[in-house]
């Protein structure tokens, strides 16, 4: 038997079974990419991340070695892992800001300490290309949503910090929160316009602290809380004047789902530069266990 110690932790929540749940694969040394991908199959969750273990020198100088795998396929990026995977690292003894060398490079995170509060972690991610922009009745074909629903007094726009979201505003919190959309037309037409899912968000929110309310649907299901997207709503706010620069807000996702997320986000704006986008959140321990295979 070859056995694999496993962490799941809750991302972007200070409450356990909350968040978006997280499996770590402590040291993934000797899974085949086949293995890697069966796991994350396994766990069934949004995302399973996988740690290599490298000598002293080659991790300070270019991180923790972490590679992301979905129920589908292996991720370049994304941010609830990232998130998850530097406390599970920063618990086993790491030092305040763990740098992970992900297949989209290296990306900090870096931990602020409240007494009596669980760790917040803020990781640094790239600084955000703008693609291309959407037409709203184009948008309303290929997904399905009513034009009217649409708000159309900021851009639909694609945004990467390290994957492609493209973000659409909706009017109101009611018709965010009765979304329904054709998976199949709109991932073919993100496939052709370069995007990579559809995250939808809402200046209307639940809780009056936050400044978005969102939803991320894709592989026939949803998503919990989208680091990876908040970034690049991040750097939409700060790019249209939603969120001041460097102005921490709150992102709040994953309440239609019963798994309320939390998602700190801030972006600097220099002219008209965006650069510097952050994703914080808190993270909770829920099981320790092993694979054995």
């Amino acid at each position: 038997m070859r056995r694999f110690a496993l962490v799941q932790v809750d991302v972007f929540t200070k409450n356990r079974l909350e968040g978006n749940a997280l499996a770590v694969v402590t040291d993934a040394t000797g899974l085949t990419d086949a293995e890697m991908q069966a796991l994350a199959k396994e766990t069934n969750l949004s995302e399973t991340t996988f740690v290599f273990q490298r000598d002293a020198a080659t991790e300070k100088s270019r991180g923790v070695r972490v590679r992301i795998y979905t129920i589908a396929e292996e991720l370049p990026f994304a941010g609830h892992p990232t998130l998850g995977t530097a406390f599970v690292l920063r618990a086993a003894g790491a030092a305040p800001e763990i740098v992970l060398d992900l297949n989209v490079g290296s990306v900090p995170v870096r931990y602020e300490e409240t007494p009596g509060q669980p760790s917040f972690g803020e990781m640094r991610q790239r600084d955000p290309e703008f693609g291309p922009r959407h037409d709203a009745e184009t948008i309303a074909r290929v997904t399905g949503l009513a034009l009217k629903d649409i708000d159309t007094s900021v851009p639909i726009e694609s945004v990467s910090t390290g994957m492609f979201f493209t973000v659409i505003p909706i009017k109101t919190l009611a018709a965010l929160q009765s979304l329904r959309i054709d998976l199949h037309a709109g991932s073919e037409y993100l496939r052709k316009s370069g995007g990579k899912f559809f995250y939808f968000v809402s200046r209307e929110t639940v809780n009056p602290a936050a400044r978005l309310h969102s939803r991320m649907l894709f592989y026939n299901g949803e998503d919990p809380a989208t680091g990876s997207a908040a970034g690049c709503a991040a750097a939409w706010m700060a790019a249209y004047g939603i969120a001041a620069p460097n102005e921490r807000v709150l992102i709040e996702q994953g309440l239609e789902m019963k798994r309320p997320s939390e998602l700190f986000v801030r972006a600097d704006r220099d002219g008209g530069t965006v650069r510097n986008v952050r994703v914080g959140g808190h993270c909770v321990e829920v099981m320790r266990g092993e694979i054995t295979l």
